[in-house]
């Protein structure tokens, strides 16, 4: 009796210990989330508040970027709560938020991708920035970004669907997980194949760019404020690199996660919610970074709505120019 009744006070008190941990775990991520959010929340109304911005195709992009890390990040959260609330999800709904992250997820490389290729156009190809980076061709390449994902995760959607029987479609999931919900040989080929496409292609073009914007800094050194300039805009490049690593390990998490087990197994719990902070959460503090603290016209507007120094009757808006204004030097 003393040895049953000890053992039933041991696993109640680690299931106390669990509970105890996993509350913990469910409010830092989703403080942070609430956190991150509010700060592009903010850049989203400041961005909305001022002409300057929405007239000019780089914040454009990089607004898309900010909602787009928006929708990613409460999603993510939303799942982590759901499963550790309820344990098990409902498939369909499972899917309908899958489909939100799992386009986001996407869309990331793609559009980090397009405003690098707009910082090389007003780099090494001032005159022509104007003619080829118009608002309407903008907001056609986010059409199209949206466009390429939803097929690609709507049609591994309606894969997992047609191959699953139909009353599984209708109960609870273990795990509302990509890897539980679409398990169909194809969509995994397809996910591999589309990975290494697409990245590839992304990164080939973030090094384009980077050479050319540095072969014409290089150039530019005569020029003090056009080297400036262009010095700049290769730093934004970087940091593009940079934001793009980030995205890639969402495709490496469980890789990195099995790794991390076999070097500390009893600490499988720890790891995961590491892991996913670093791969989730982590990575949307850098667009705020990159161009809201970094450009000196959006931290200008920022700074009134984060202190809350905007006055009424005020008004300092600009006439919408380019972010960077460069030109190549006179020989």
């Amino acid at each position: 009796m003393n040895i049953s009744s000890h053992s039933h006070n041991v696993s109640y008190t680690l299931q106390n210990q669990q509970q105890k941990s996993s509350v913990t775990k469910m409010v830092v991520v989703f403080a942070l989330g609430l956190i991150i959010n509010y700060i592009n929340g903010t850049l989203l109304h400041t961005f909305r508040k001022h002409q300057i911005f929405y007239l000019n195709p780089r914040y454009i992009l990089f607004i898309h970027l900010v909602i787009n890390d928006m929708i990613q990040l409460t999603t993510a959260i939303s799942l982590v709560i759901l499963g550790n609330i309820f344990y098990r999800i409902n498939v369909v709904l499972c899917c309908f938020i899958l489909t939100f992250a799992l386009c986001t997820t996407f869309n990331t490389p793609l559009n980090l991708a397009v405003m690098a290729l707009e910082c090389y156009v007003a780099v090494c190809l001032p005159l022509r920035h104007s003619e080829l980076c118009t608002i309407n061709r903008t907001y056609i390449l986010i059409g199209c970004i949206w466009a390429m994902s939803t097929v690609s995760v709507t049609a591994d959607i309606f894969l997992a669907v047609a191959a699953e029987p139909k009353h599984l479609m209708f109960n609870n999931a273990l795990y509302c997980e990509n890897d539980n919900v679409l398990r169909h040989p194809v969509t995994s080929q397809k996910k591999v194949f589309s990975f290494i496409v697409f990245m590839v292609a992304v990164w080939f073009t973030i090094f384009y760019t980077y050479v050319n914007i540095f072969l014409a800094a290089r150039a530019a050194k005569s020029t003090k404020s056009t080297s400036g300039h262009a010095k700049k805009a290769r730093n934004t490049i970087l940091l593009h690199g940079f934001q793009l690593l980030l995205s890639m390990l969402t495709y490496v998490a469980h890789l990195l996660i099995k790794g991390l087990i076999s070097l500390f197994p009893k600490n499988f719990s720890e790891i995961v919610f590491v892991v996913y902070v670093i791969v989730h959460i982590f990575p949307r503090l850098v667009s705020p970074i990159v161009y809201g603290l970094r450009d000196n016209t959006f931290r200008r507007y920022l700074k009134r709505h984060l202190l809350c120094a905007e006055r009424p009757g005020i008004n300092i808006e600009m006439a919408p120019k380019p972010m960077l204004q460069y030109s190549k030097p006179r020989r």
